[in-house]
Parts: C-alpha cells; sequence; structure tokens
C-alpha cells in the first residue's frame, strides 16, 4: 500500500495551487467586497486555464479533456478549494454528466463545454424539494413530440455565466408502498429559450461573488432532442453526478481548511500575549494539534474515496464520509481559527470571518450531512436487513 503521491500527481497539485495563488488570490477582496467578478476577469481566468491544458481536466482525453483520473481530479479540486469559488468557477469543470449525450447532443453540448465554448449549469434543487428530490414539482407534460414545462429551481449556482442548463424534471408518478414517487428526467435547456428565464436569486453570506438565481419555467417548450439520457431515467444520472459533486464538496472543504490552517499556525507562532507567542499556551497549542489531525483524516478519507471510483469499487459509502467528515472538519477548523485570532478574525482585516461564513454552505448542499448520515447508516445497516 502507497500512500505518496506521483511525481505526475505532485506536478498537478504545484502547478494548480500556484495559478489560485497567482490568479485567484490577489482579486478575492475585491470580488467578496462588490459581489461581482467582472467579465473580463472571469473570462481572463478560463482563457488561463484553457492555455495550461486544465480546462475540462475531469473529462476523457477522446471528447479533449485532458483524462485525470478520479484521485488526480480530487486534488486538482482540492487546489481549487483554497481560492474563491466565484472565481475558480472559471477554471472550468464542465458537469460529468454530459458524457451521457447522445451525437447530436456531443455536438451542440458536450464538446462545446469541454472547448470552453459554452458553460454549464445544473438545475435540481426547488423550494419543496430539497433533500427530498423526489418531491420535485416542476414537471413536463407530453404534448405530441415535445415536453411542454411549468415550474421552477431555486439555488441555482453558475447560472450567470451559463449558456444552458442541465434540469431535472418530473415527467410522471410512480405508485409504491411507500408512496407516490416521481419519474425524473434530465433535459438540456439553452438560454434564451422561450417560456424560460433566469431570476436574480437570493442574497447569502457564503462565498460572495459566487451568485445562486431562481429558474422559471412556464409554459415552456422541449422537443425530444433535449432530452439527456433515457426518458424518466433522471434519477439514476442525479446520483452519478452526485457522486462527482459530494467527492468535490469534500476535496474542496480540506483544501480550505489547509488554507485556513495556514493562518491559525502562522498567527500562534507571531501573535504575543504575556510575553511570550500564543501558541506556548496549551489553549491554543492543542486547538492547532487537533485541527492537523482532523484535516489530515478528512484528506485521507477523501483520497480514498477517489480512488475506490478508480478501481472501479463501490464508493458510495465512503463518498459520504468524505463529504460529511471534510465539511464539519472545515467547520471546527474555520471556527477554531476564528477564536485563535480573537476580536480579528471577524475583522475584513484577514479573510478567516470570510472562510467562516464560507465554511457553513458545505455541510448544506449536495447533500446535508443529515444526508450523508443516512447514506452511510444504510449502506451498513441494510444488508443486515435492519
Amino acid at each position: 500500500m502507497h500512500f505518496g503521491l506521483s511525481e505526475e500527481q505532485e506536478m498537478i497539485v504545484s502547478t494548480v495551487r500556484s495559478f489560485v495563488e497567482k490568479e485567484i488570490y490577489p482579486h478575492e477582496a475585491e470580488v467578496e467586497r462588490t459581489g461581482q467578478v467582472p467579465r473580463e476577469l472571469g473570462q481572463a481566468i478560463k482563457q488561463k486555464c484553457i492555455d495550461l491544458g486544465f480546462y475540462a481536466c475531469n473529462f476523457p482525453e477522446e471528447v479533449g479533456g485532458a483524462g485525470l483520473s478520479h484521485t488526480d481530479f480530487t486534488l486538482v479540486e482540492r487546489e481549487l478549494g483554497r481560492g474563491s469559488m466565484a472565481l475558480t468557477h472559471f477554471f472550468g469543470r464542465p458537469q460529468n454528466i454530459l458524457m451521457a449525450c447522445n451525437d447530436d447532443q456531443r455536438e451542440r453540448y458536450l464538446l462545446p463545454a469541454v472547448r470552453g465554448e459554452r458553460m454549464d449549469a445544473l438545475a435540481m434543487t426547488e423550494p419543496d424539494a430539497g433533500s427530498d428530490v423526489r418531491g420535485m414539482k416542476c414537471q413536463a407534460v407530453r404534448d405530441g413530440g415535445d415536453w411542454v414545462v411549468n415550474g421552477s429551481k431555486h439555488f441555482i449556482s453558475g447560472a450567470e455565466h451559463a449558456d444552458f442548463f442541465i434540469v431535472f424534471i418530473a415527467t410522471g408518478v410512480d405508485e409504491t408502498p411507500k408512496g407516490p414517487k416521481r419519474r425524473i428526467t434530465t433535459f438540456l435547456v439553452n438560454r434564451g429559450t422561450p417560456g424560460f428565464e433566469v431570476r436574480d436569486g437570493y442574497n447569502s453570506v457564503s462565498h460572495k461573488g459566487y451568485k445562486n438565481y431562481i429558474l422559471t419555467f412556464d409554459d415552456c417548450r422541449l422537443p425530444d432532442a433535449q432530452v439527456l439520457g433515457e426518458v424518466d431515467g433522471g434519477f439514476a444520472v442525479m446520483n452519478e453526478w452526485l457522486y462527482a459533486t459530494r467527492l468535490t464538496v469534500a476535496a474542496f472543504s480540506v483544501g480550505r481548511a489547509r488554507r485556513c490552517f495556514d493562518y491559525a499556525l502562522n498567527y500562534s507562532a507571531e501573535r504575543k500575549q504575556f510575553g511570550q507567542p500564543i501558541g506556548k499556551f496549551q489553549g491554543v497549542s492543542f486547538q492547532i494539534a487537533d485541527m492537523i489531525t482532523e484535516i489530515d483524516a478528512a484528506d485521507w478519507l477523501t483520497l480514498a474515496a477517489a480512488w475506490r471510483l478508480d478501481q472501479q469499487l463501490p464508493a458510495n459509502r465512503e463518498i459520504a464520509s468524505a463529504k460529511l467528515y471534510a465539511s464539519e472538519a472545515l467547520a471546527r477548523v474555520t471556527d477554531a481559527t476564528l477564536q485563535i485570532f480573537g476580536g480579528m478574525g471577524l475583522m475584513d482585516d484577514f479573510p478567516i470571518e470570510r472562510f467562516w461564513r464560507d465554511a457553513r454552505v458545505e455541510r448544506i448542499w449536495d447533500g446535508t450531512s443529515e444526508i450523508q448520515r443516512h447514506i452511510i447508516s444504510r449502506d451498513l445497516l441494510r444488508p443486515l436487513g435492519a
């Protein structure tokens, strides 16, 4: 069993970390202040990522991607987690479920997305359908050879820059012993489609500049050519996507926790009270010890889950464990760092209060901590009949 990174993986980590430090860090304060990413800046970051050869690095080489393994891509996401999500969004990683595109859709969506010519956004959550995905009310009804869609989605990230949307919509209902369950189909929806509108969302305290939007459908007509995958097969597509996004959240949380920890470590060595560095006091030094232990544990959980995917082994529970532990560890690390900084931790002279605010959402989106615990416990108990 080998726990070290290969030379190629070390190069990936070094390259992406350098990119984040040089191209992302200098713009974070302004994005945080204005809540906006200027279009020119976003395009510049995207072009530099393309020039670097990392755009769509999560896609196989046969469609123009870099062909990174799950482990390699997780390392990329970990390093991107150090930077502002509003800015690293332009370090393009199109949704992996675009690999389900048929031949015609590959030309219209998959290949342009991989080349950086079109950007995508994914829409699943609704006001009444968060963790209860099958409770969605946005529905598509057959009308001749088309589907007529009515309803709404909210909390849609990346919609501001998206040219098209990958939308999960109810297309029927199955009666089951546990009650009615909606059948779900995935649709590709172009910006500007009649009856489809992108509206401003809510003001969030987390990830300023990485905005959320509301999508509305009012008798929006979509032809069969816009169905991604099989009709009523969207739930399977969704689960495959959630594998990737939950691993991304875990990797992001590790990367952000390490950046935050660096501030805590250095401040503990430099800040003096009672005539000595505060790191000499066990009240602080023990927090440092706890933080690095949790970060390392989260890192290994995350990389182990990615490795299982590379080995084509079952990884549902392992990914849930990584997402759960890493996101909650990030919360503890940011809170402990803020405590070490004292009052200054709440001031915007340092990014600590931003890390603290940003960390809160990681336990909510892409499956709450409670959902992750449900996945883990069912994976263990179901085989025993419990």
